[in-house]
């Protein structure tokens, strides 16, 4: 556990000092320019006609209920994706997908960060919300563009496609290349993040087995071999909808045990003034456990009613608010200044090692999410074109394989981990949430914008710019600090 307890609070550590900003309320509802009830939105025809004729002359026809729309001639659908990985998903299963990424561990560390935050903590809570919220729907409303009868047609489909079409005076492809370079280095590091904790946690719940640390990660990713045979998004959502589940358990776990200690709570507990190194602690933590941007264009694209994205990442982001708000409040209320950086350290005894073994289920579990994502980016680049040999499920087999391998190979082998993650996820974890979202919405939409959205996605842009170079210059300071540089 002390491991385990020493890689959070190097993330934690890690935002110290990032910059905080008051962000602007913006409408959820004024991220598409037109009723979505009346809008037909396209699909990827190519795809859909793979599709529908490859069921019917296996399980006879399929009954789509979308409109498909004509696209942008200029338009290149990537590489079609082997055929198990066309079955599209429902909204709920992709709810599951974005409350598994903005359910994630860092929830654990939101009382700590209420303790150093005050009641500015609770507003920081809603605003993070619906700022990403609204940063994730900017960036699926960059997939479509209005036709001459005010349809919504789908002429992108991938975050590459929007930063290639944002960067066209750009060297062939530039913007794509540096956008799919970001993702799949966050998402490796996510994945590494999850093999580490898991390792860690397997230590902990087993301090008798005379293991090391390094066979603690080898059975972890033993236990993840099967994520190379995942090839649908259907079964990342089932796996999602668990981990969900389970991270239910720990809350409520938690919550209960506070409710018991009902007596002890005290308003008093909450600062009224805050330190502003302290601070920037809380604005880190509490913004980048709503992050979800990076797997959206995925989920959306996957969706078999992608007019209900809006709806869905509105439930999802409003869930989880009430629900961090609440474990986050009735946590910091029962251990006052107590309340340690791990949320699950200040439980007794023989609750921690139940919630213990509940957060290595959630590790593993949160685990083929990214991994699924990072694979399908790697996949799609290599076999865009007509090389039909990286079409085979062999290939795809192949990549996942190796993807699988390099996170335990890294998590075993990379000293210092935790402060290289630290400035990877300071450098391209705000890019990617704040930043090019609302780039890329200005650059796209700009005449279509109203003044309010376009000072929204200026604000978010300027948020997003001094996130990632605050946390760059902090992540580098302690880097040359670890390494002996200074």
């Amino acid at each position: 556990m002390a491991h385990l307890k020493q890689t959070f609070s190097s993330l934690f550590n890690c935002f110290r000092e990032t910059p905080s900003l008051f962000f602007r309320m913006v409408r959820w509802d004024s991220c598409l320019h037109t009723d979505e009830e009346h809008v037909n939105f396209a699909r990827r025809d190519e795809l859909n006609r793979a599709l529908t004729k490859e069921t019917e002359e296996s399980d006879g026809p399929v009954n789509f209920e979308l409109d498909v729309c004509h696209q942008d001639p200029e338009y290149k659908s990537p590489a079609p994706l082997p055929h198990a990985q066309v079955k599209l998903i429902t909204s709920w299963e992709a709810g599951w997908n974005v409350t598994n990424a903005i359910q994630g561990i860092f929830v654990l560390g939101l009382p700590y960060a209420l303790l150093h935050s005050g009641y500015s903590g609770l507003l920081l809570i809603i605003l993070a919300a619906a700022i990403c919220c609204y940063t994730g729907k900017i960036l699926i409303a960059c997939l479509y563009e209005e036709n001459e009868d005010g349809q919504l047609i789908r002429v992108r489909d991938t975050y590459e496609d929007i930063a290639n079409a944002c960067c066209k005076s750009l060297p062939p492809r530039l913007g794509g290349i540096v956008v799919n370079v970001t993702q799949v280095m966050e998402l490796i590091m996510t994945c590494i993040l999850y093999l580490i904790a898991s390792a860690n946690l397997l230590s902990y719940s087993f301090p008798h087995v005379p293991v090391t640390a390094k066979t603690w990660s080898v059975i972890a990713f033993v236990t993840l071999l099967p994520c190379v045979f995942i090839n649908t998004l259907k079964i990342v959502s089932k796996l999602s909808q668990l981990c969900s589940l389970v991270h239910f358990i720990i809350i409520l776990v938690v919550m209960t045990y506070c409710l018991t200690q009902i007596h002890q709570w005290s308003w008093a507990k909450f600062r009224l003034s805050i330190e502003f190194e302290e601070f920037l602690v809380s604005v880190g933590v509490i913004i980048f456990s709503y992050t979800s941007q990076i797997f959206l264009p995925t989920l959306e694209s996957n969706m078999k009613n992608p007019e209900e994205f809006s709806c869905m990442m509105n439930w999802t982001h409003f869930f989880a608010c009430v629900l961090k708000t609440a474990f986050a409040l009735t946590a910091f209320l029962t251990w006052g200044e107590k309340t340690k950086e791990i949320i699950t350290d200040n439980l007794p005894s023989f609750l921690e090692t139940l919630v213990n073994l509940c957060l290595l289920a959630k590790a593993l579990l949160s685990y083929p999410l990214p991994f699924f994502a990072a694979t399908e980016i790697v996949y799609s680049c290599i076999s865009r074109g007509n090389h039909s040999k990286y079409r085979s499920p062999l290939f795809s087999l192949g990549v996942r394989g190796s993807f699988l391998l390099l996170t335990l190979l890294m998590a075993m082998f990379m000293p210092h981990f935790a402060v290289l993650m630290g400035l990877t996820g300071s450098a391209t974890g705000a890019a990617m949430t704040f930043l090019l979202p609302s780039l890329f919405h200005l650059k796209l939409k700009w005449k279509k914008l109203s003044i309010l959205e376009k000072c929204a996605d200026i604000s978010v842009f300027t948020l997003g710019f001094l996130c990632s170079l605050a946390g760059i210059v902090c992540s580098i300071k302690r880097l040359l600090t670890v390494f002996g540089g200074v």
